[in-house]
């Protein structure tokens, strides 16, 4: 009888390994399936889901997602919380659309301006959080308010467009260059995405700074007393997260052409859950990119499932809530068994 108890756990136990290493992967397999029946058009004798249209729809918004996500899981490897990403990427949109239609400048010249000008989110960030030991989900809280007030202070409350009329009552003359629009489209949108992808995996896996920052956020003490300048490494984090939030802005208006409010406020939640849904991914039990990505798939295609199955909006976040809720659930299961 103890035997057979014993046996029971011990299954128990392998099935639960099981489900916390590959469980992303197997709803994703679920949703995808299930989106292509619940979308079934009988007159045509195929899914409308599952069009190439759709499908190219779905990459689309998973590479901004997952730019801006892979942001995060940097400041995630130091045991930080950078919650400003949201905010930073609302505000490179706003600079590079302004550079374009306010000043006429070139399209290398603004994208490097605007990541430049971004870091200052992550300067102070890393102020917040190293200098003055404020936690670190508290600090970002403070500048994701802050920074969303300057973006809607910088554009005057309103949306950037080409030939907006500007205060003086004229008409702004630049355009937004046709090669930058087509940075937000197939195949180059993908094509950077899957590039910050492998930059992240390679930098986090193979470069002693990845190591150092997965051990400052393992053991900050530890880090410490094996030579590892602690606060250094926070600070890159913090860094690279603005970074490439300020990436994923950019991305954004050269997707929609346009600077609009809130555009990349948008993508804070999706993001936050991709990149915790990216530690339970293959068993990582930690921040990692080619997981964040498979989280980034998740979320992309959850959203656009049920956008296509006519869910409200407003209803959407209660099932991206409880995706983020299981996969936090999965991810200190895994670490929990690690």
């Amino acid at each position: 009888m103890k035997e057979e108890i014993v046996e029971d756990k011990k299954k128990s136990k392998s099935l639960m390994k099981f489900i916390t290493k590959w469980g992303t992967f197997i709803t994703i397999v679920i949703l995808f399936v299930f989106f292509t029946f619940a979308n079934w058009n009988s007159a045509k004798n195929s899914s409308i889901f599952l069009t190439y249209d759709n499908m190219i729809t779905i990459v689309r918004s998973i590479s901004i997602t997952a730019i801006i996500a892979i942001g995060l899981t940097y400041s995630l490897t130091v045991n930080g919380m950078d919650l400003s990403i949201g905010a930073n990427a609302n505000f490179a949109d706003f600079l590079v659309m302004s550079m374009f239609v306010w000043h006429s400048m070139g399209i290398c010249t603004s994208i490097v301006l605007s990541i430049v000008i971004c870091l200052v989110i992550g300067l102070i960030n890393s102020f917040l959080i190293v200098k003055m030991k404020i936690p670190d989900m508290v600090a970002a809280l403070s500048t994701m308010f802050m920074f969303q007030g300057v973006a809607m202070t910088y554009s005057n409350g309103g949306a950037i467009t080409e030939r907006m009329m500007m205060k003086g009552g004229k008409a702004a003359l630049g355009l937004v260059p046709p090669a930058f629009r087509g940075l937000g489209k197939e195949p180059w949108i993908i094509v950077i995405m899957l590039i910050v992808v492998i930059f992240a995996h390679f930098f986090l896996n193979y470069t002693k700074y990845g190591r150092y920052m997965y051990a400052v956020g393992g053991n900050p003490e530890a880090a410490r007393l094996s030579g590892i300048p602690v606060n250094k490494y926070r600070i890159l984090a913090y860094l690279l997260s603005a970074s490439f939030a300020a990436l994923g802005g950019i991305l954004i208006a050269a997707r929609v052409g346009t600077a609009q409010v809130n555009a990349g406020a948008a993508y804070l939640m999706p993001s936050v859950a991709a990149a915790y849904i990216g530690f339970s991914v293959a068993g990582a039990g930690k921040p990692n990119a080619l997981g964040t990505l498979a989280g980034a798939v998740l979320v992309g295609m959850l959203e656009n499932g049920l956008i296509m199955m006519s869910v409200p909006y407003y209803a959407m976040d209660i099932i991206k809530g409880a995706v983020l809720a299981i996969a936090l659930a999965l991810t200190y299961a895994t670490k929990k068994e690690t």
